[in-house]
């Protein structure tokens, strides 16, 4: 219990707490629990559980499981999992129980769950429920179908989607045509969707320096752990030679919103080190060389259309993908120190009312804050869904008494 309270303060929960900004002082729990055993006999496992698949966003079931085995050896990547169907062949009974169990858990929790269960001599046991961590595309996918499922209100499904989810769903893809003739070095599989391209490197602190230059990489690891979270969050892509869809890769690169592609094999990627490549997470190839990428539409997917529509009704400011004509324009990456908000928050306060702002700045949600908060009412960005979500939550973290976060 100790060392649980003492990792509050390791340098990868600071990292980490800094990446998503996550206050210092909020501490830490520990939970106690009674111990099962999954590896007594050929009627027990272990495994983990998405009540809905976290890369997609499909409503289906989506985990893995492992006979005779502990936790521990699912989510460390040290071991290749069967697929959650087998579950149902080995230990029916449990098998039924955890799918009634999920269903209910989804509905009252109002999200997607994580399930970790251990199975002793055929009897199910739920060691936890969390919400799940999930790709950006699942992201709006889920947030979408579950206000049309009357699971939740828009509200609350803005609330569980980032601005940063969003933008990603939307960033460059790579064209079929040049997929097809495109040199592939190696195939896993894709555990978060997205494009990544940069070199090759297999060290995370060389990851975070050359990130730091100005330089794109692409961490390649044989498996990660939480040591690797500083490189993992200055990558581009993550890609690992072992694991499958639930190891530590997949799950903190789809929180982190990277493109992920774990079990290539071992050794098939790490030779790779010091070469361009293009990561495609969705379809877990990794090609040679930077690739040409195609930017997707805003409105020709039906989730992203819905989330748009229910986010202007809602948006304290309008978003628009050009100015009005006759429109006074006001570049916000003109600034001085735009990235401090104080500086933006100045300077803001000197544009006229109804002024048109636009910047590359509006990426940041603290940007978009600043011009909630200084009354602002038309931005220029495309695409529009991302600042939006932006302008949402800035409201829902003042209305909850939050400056910080503003």
């Amino acid at each position: 219990m100790r060392a649980v309270f003492e990792s509050w303060n390791s340098r990868r929960a600071r990292r980490y707490r800094e990446h998503h900004g996550v206050p210092d002082h909020f501490g830490t729990a520990v939970v106690v629990q009674a111990m099962v055993f999954g590896n007594l006999d050929e009627q027990s496992g272990t495994g983990v559980l998405f009540t809905r698949n976290p890369v997609t966003g499909e409503r289906s079931v989506f985990g893995e499981f492992l006979p005779k085995a502990q936790g521990e050896d699912v989510v460390s990547g040290r071991h290749t999992p069967l697929p959650f169907a087998e579950m149902r062949t080995r230990t029916p009974r449990a098998f039924a129980d955890l799918r009634r169990a999920a269903e209910l858990l989804e509905r009252e929790n109002g999200d997607v769950q994580d399930i970790e269960f251990t199975v002793e001599r055929g009897r199910l046991f739920l060691l936890q429920t969390r919400a799940a961590k999930r790709a950006p595309l699942a992201a709006v996918r889920i947030a979408a179908e579950m206000v049309r499922e009357g699971i939740v209100e828009p509200d609350s499904a803005f609330a569980k989607l980032t601005s940063e989810q969003a933008r990603h769903v939307l960033s460059p893809r790579l064209p079929s045509d040049i997929a097809k003739s495109a040199v592939i070095l190696a195939r896993g599989e894709g555990a978060s969707s997205g494009i990544g391209c940069g070199v090759v490197v297999t060290d995370p602190d060389e990851a975070e320096t050359r990130t730091r230059g100005g330089e794109d990489v692409v961490l390649v690891r044989a498996t990660t752990s939480p040591n690797d979270i500083h490189g993992m969050i200055a990558a581009r892509a993550i890609v690992t030679e072992q694991g499958g869809a639930t190891c530590h890769a997949a799950v903190v690169g789809r929180a982190l919103g990277r493109p992920v592609i774990v079990g290539c094999g071992i050794g098939s990627v790490l030779p790779l080190a010091g070469r361009t490549v293009t990561v495609d997470g969705s379809s877990g190839v990794i090609y040679a060389d930077r690739l040409e990428l195609l930017l997707p539409a805003e409105d020709a997917d039906a989730a992203l259309a819905d989330l748009l529509r229910w986010a202007e009704s809602r948006s304290p400011v309008k978003v628009a993908s050009a100015p009005p004509l006759n429109a006074t324009l006001f570049d916000l990456d003109a600034v001085d120190d735009v990235a401090n908000p104080d500086s933006l928050r100045r300077f803001l306060r000197g544009v006229a009312p109804g002024a048109a702002l636009h910047g590359r700045v509006l990426s940041s949600e603290t940007a978009v804050a600043a011009c909630v908060e200084s009354g602002a009412t038309l931005l220029i960005a495309n695409p529009r869904l991302p600042v939006l979500l932006a302008a949402i939550r800035a409201v829902a973290n003042r209305s909850a008494g939050h400056p910080e976060d503003i």
